[in-house]
């Protein structure tokens, strides 16, 4: 990758200077009290923050959480991850109540030497996710004033061709960050040469949303395990009865051409676990895969399910996750996704668990995040990276 990395920028000297640093602190925030529930993205920017800090820079940190409509909302400010990032630093972190606005201007002209400032949402601004170039290079400018140097380290973000990612490179100096480096080198590996055999693991809720990765992965892996959701619209193309499982109608057929083109690579759940309704109490019990009565839905692989993807994946040499087994957030259904993980960290492979739901299944079931090689912080991103799909972030910081 023909990308500087951020130690080349300590090497020139940042003390005293402003580092503008592109951070994914999308994190969940219970509805309820407004506090995180998973501070895995947070403490995924430590390394390139503290480096900065470290080495005397005024730090100052720009981040999008949730999807506001290009203006302020409560519900989506930035204030308690700045409390957060905070206790992580073991410094305060300086809030700025707007993001380019007087609050902003003022927060970062009273960086001290070593001192970090965190703006507010940058999606309160419409320039930031706008398709017309003009707003969102206007919204750059804005930005770009805040820093002399630019540093991307928000993986989960390089696949969106928004002005914090795309445009402000283009008007400062720029490096990515260590955890960007540290995503595309481990990502790098899948698409290359991977050891073998190289086993990969697909759940979530719809074959559309990765029809494309599957596409890009058949010609290159030894064995493609599917589950979750997206299982119901491959058993049907089986010919099989799903009841009122989730189902793609419309995929139906391009998933039947996939199974057959697949080489036998493809293996699906031979039991569910099928429940009367979509609840965390609801009557649930295990039935055969090509056996679910019509008047239940699929919740979650069931037991032989996972006997069999374990045995895939013990001889693998290489492994790739993305998406859950079943509705792992139920504690009834959760039983798929941990057998998966679990099956995981026993083997000796290289194991990539590519961000999204799966990072989150693995801290919310209270796995040790240390048994697997890498836990991406970008589901999308390391999905669309592996599809082959130039990334506007990454080529933005090539330039």
């Amino acid at each position: 990758m023909s990308i500087r990395n951020l130690d080349d920028l300590l090497d020139e000297g940042v003390s005293g200077r402003r580092v503008l640093v592109r951070a994914d602190l999308n994190v969940p925030l219970d509805k309820q009290s407004g506090e995180i529930t998973d501070d895995g993205r947070i403490r995924a920017v430590l390394p390139t923050l503290s480096a900065l800090v470290q080495a005397g820079a005024k730090v100052v940190v720009c981040s999008h959480l949730g999807r506001p409509k290009g203006a302020p909302d409560p519900q989506f400010s930035l204030r308690p991850v700045a409390g957060r990032l905070g206790e992580l630093l073991g410094a305060p972190v300086h809030f700025a109540e707007d993001t380019v606005g007087d609050s902003a201007r003022s927060t970062v002209a009273g960086l001290a030497d070593g001192q970090v400032a965190l703006l507010e949402n940058l999606r309160f601004n419409k320039g930031e996710t706008s398709k017309d170039d003009a707003e969102r290079g206007a919204f750059a400018d804005q930005l770009a004033a805040f820093g002399e140097v630019y540093v991307d380290d928000a993986f989960g973000a390089v696949h969106r061709k928004h002005a914090s990612v795309y445009d402000v490179p283009a008007r400062l100096p720029h490096v990515a960050g260590r955890l960007v480096l540290r995503e595309v080198e481990v990502l790098s590996k899948l698409t290359g040469d991977p050891e073998r055999p190289y086993v990969v693991v697909l759940g979530g809720s719809k074959v559309s949303d990765k029809l494309a990765v599957i596409e890009a992965l058949l010609p290159t892996v030894d064995r493609l395990l599917i589950g979750g959701g997206m299982c119901f619209t491959f058993l049907k193309a089986q010919g099989h009865e799903v009841g009122t499982s989730l189902l793609e109608k419309e995929m139906v057929e391009t998933c039947r051409n996939l199974l057959e083109r697949s080489g036998g690579k493809i293996m699906l759940p031979v039991d569910v676990v099928a429940a009367d309704a979509f609840a965390p109490d609801a009557a649930h019990d295990t039935v055969p895969a090509d056996g679910i009565p019509s008047h239940r839905l699929g919740l979650d692989i069931g037991p032989e399910t996972v006997a069999g993807f374990t045995a895939a994946l013990s001889q693998a040499k290489t492994i790739f996750w993305n998406g859950p087994m079943g509705v792992f957030e139920m504690a009834a259904f959760a039983n798929g996704t941990r057998g998966i993980a679990e099956a995981i960290t026993k083997t000796d492979a290289f194991s990539v668990v590519g961000g999204g739901d799966s990072a989150a299944a693995v801290r919310a079931l209270g796995l040790d995040e240390s048994s697997f090689g890498h836990i991406s912080t970008g589901g999308g991103a390391s999905l669309e990276y592996l599809e082959g799909k130039t990334l506007p972030g990454i080529a933005a910081l090539e330039s």
